[in-house]
C-alpha cells in the first residue's frame, strides 16, 4: 500500500446512558476489516459502536456494529483500486470492483442512512462523500458533530496526529 493510502487513524465512537465516548483504535484495526469488526463488537454501547476510519487524503470509512448488524459506509468506491482495506469492504458488501473506467467517478458504498436515527441522515452523508475538496479527518469530524461528539473526536484524534 503506498504511503498516501496509509490510514490516518481508527476511531471507536460509543454512546453509553446518552454520553459519548471517543477512543482511538489499535493501528492494525484500519488494515484490515474481519480485525476492525472484532475490535468494534467488543464495545458496549446504547447504539451499538462506530468505527471512523479516514484513509489519507483519499476516502473514509464508517461502521456501526450492533450485536450480529454490521453497516458500513465507504466513501468512495473507486479506492479499492489503490487500497487493499477499501477492497476488503466492498468484498464484504458484495459489490463488485468498480470498472476502470470509472475511477474518476467518485460514487459511495454500502448504506448512507446507517447513522440516520442519531442525527447524520442520507443527505448530509452523502455531501460529505461527494465533496472532493473535504479531507477524510474533517468529513468524519462533520459526522462527529452532527451525532454531537464534536470535541471527544478532537481530543481523540489529537491523541493519534
Amino acid at each position: 500500500m503506498s504511503d498516501e493510502l496509509q490510514p490516518d487513524f481508527a476511531l471507536a465512537a460509543v454512546r453509553d446512558e446518552g454520553v459519548w465516548s471517543v477512543a482511538p483504535l489499535p493501528a492494525a484495526a484500519a488494515d484490515d476489516l474481519d480485525h476492525l469488526l472484532r475490535v468494534l463488537r467488543q464495545q458496549p454501547g446504547d447504539v451499538g459502536a462506530l468505527g471512523l476510519v479516514s484513509v489519507g487524503e483519499d476516502f473514509f470509512l464508517v461502521i456501526r456494529v450492533r450485536g450480529t448488524d454490521v453497516r458500513i459506509l465507504l466513501s468512495d468506491c473507486t479506492a479499492a483500486f489503490d487500497s487493499p482495506f477499501a477492497a476488503q469492504v466492498l468484498e464484504h458488501l458484495g459489490l463488485p470492483m468498480p470498472d476502470d473506467d470509472s475511477e474518476e467517478d467518485i460514487e459511495p458504498a454500502g448504506d448512507l442512512e446507517l447513522l440516520s436515527d442519531l442525527g447524520a441522515d442520507a443527505i448530509l452523508l452523502a455531501e460529505l462523500c461527494s465533496d472532493l475538496e473535504l479531507y477524510p479527518d474533517d468529513a468524519l469530524g462533520r459526522v462527529a458533530a452532527a451525532l454531537g461528539f464534536a470535541d471527544q473526536y478532537d481530543s481523540a484524534v489529537d491523541l493519534v496526529a
